[in-house]
């Protein structure tokens, strides 16, 4: 089997030159040697040990990313900017699903601990017990833990996300540039700072509309089964809502679904807004109106943020605003007037 002996005997240059050839330190080594020890490597097809590297660096070369539902398509496009992001910086990237479950979060989050993994992306709202111990223990220096999504200044890491109050009173502006008054939100879950972010955006937007008294809240999960509850909920009241601002798409899509198979027309009886735009929105009949954010330059912001942690002599990051944007499309429209002239 090659070793890094014999690499070097056949390149005729030392091990400490193989090592620092094969670990990227080029600037110590010049170009023609260098050529020579890959020449080497490649007849002999040396593979370096990764155990004795790691161990010598005290990096592991992979980077952690824990999500709450890998099943949610929002999520996907996220992982793809991270993949690919710290492929370039030369991580390997090792996902866990942890389903919501705290105890499934500590448990990854101890990876870091043991110096499996070099940094911690966590796209929840809940920060690990684990990592919350690793954070307290940095003291002045900054853990190596970054959240995606989530912004919240008490959990002390620095995060990649939109404004999320902005976006949701933009998109209940909307609703009540075209006409409608009576509008209800589906909500997610409230011990989630995103959530109460896009709900307090919402009644922002009602209250600069004079429409706050009209505005009904419900509250769901993010998934599609609790926008058809919700949805059920809101069309049989004596007077249901005219809109329906949904905290994100797969919710939309539950309570567009439940509004046809009632013979509720969208946007004809019913209009209806969506939040993240996930790749499935633009398909849906009608279309869906919904709040648009950079989901992949999300994933690579967060490993921009990783690294920097990771830098010996970098400065503390700071946490990052993305732009987002509505995308108006064919699901909302004007209300119907009612007989009495009432909307």
């Amino acid at each position: 089997m090659p070793t890094i002996y014999k690499v070097a005997r056949e390149a005729g240059v030392s091990t400490a030159t193989v090592s620092r050839v094969m670990s990227g330190t080029n600037g110590m080594v010049s170009a023609v040697t260098r050529a020579r020890v890959m020449q080497a490597v490649d007849r002999l097809g040396y593979i370096p040990n990764s155990t004795a590297t790691n161990l010598r660096t005290q990096r592991s070369g992979k980077i952690l990313v824990t999500v709450p539902d890998i099943s949610n398509p929002f999520f996907s496009l996220i992982l793809q900017g991270i993949e690919d992001a710290a492929l370039r910086a030369g991580y390997a990237v090792l996902i866990g699903d942890t389903q919501h479950d705290a105890a499934r979060e500590d448990r990854y989050a101890r990876m870091l601990r043991r110096k499996e993994a070099d940094g911690l992306i966590f796209l929840g709202h809940r920060l690990p017990a684990e990592a919350a111990g690793l954070i307290r223990a940095a003291a002045s220096h900054r853990a190596p833990v970054v959240n995606g999504c989530e912004f919240s200044p008490r959990l002390g890491v620095p995060s990649v996300h939109i404004d999320n109050a902005k976006a949701a009173e933009e998109a209940m502006g909307h609703l009540y540039s075209l006409g409608h008054r009576r509008i209800a939100v589906i909500t997610g879950p409230l011990i989630s700072p995103l959530s109460r972010d896009r709900l307090r955006g919402a009644r922002a937007g009602a209250r600069t509309a004079g429409a706050e008294r009209q505005l009904i809240v419900m509250q769901g999960d993010f998934s599609i089964a609790s926008g058809t509850a919700a949805a059920g909920k809101l069309l049989s009241r004596r007077r249901p809502p005219t809109a329906v601002f949904c905290f994100n798409d797969e919710m939309a899509m539950g309570l567009m679904d439940t509004a046809r198979r009632r013979g509720v027309r969208v946007p004809g009886d019913l209009s209806v807004v969506g939040f993240d735009d996930i790749r499935f929105a633009q398909y849906l009949d009608p279309p869906l109106t919904t709040v648009t954010q950079p989901m992949r330059e999300i994933g690579e912001r967060c490993v921009g943020l990783l690294l920097d942690v990771l830098k010996v002599h970098g400065g503390a990051p700071e946490s990052v605003t993305l732009p987002h944007q509505l995308t108006i499309r064919l699901s909302t429209a004007a209300p119907r007037p009612s007989r009495r002239g009432v909307r």
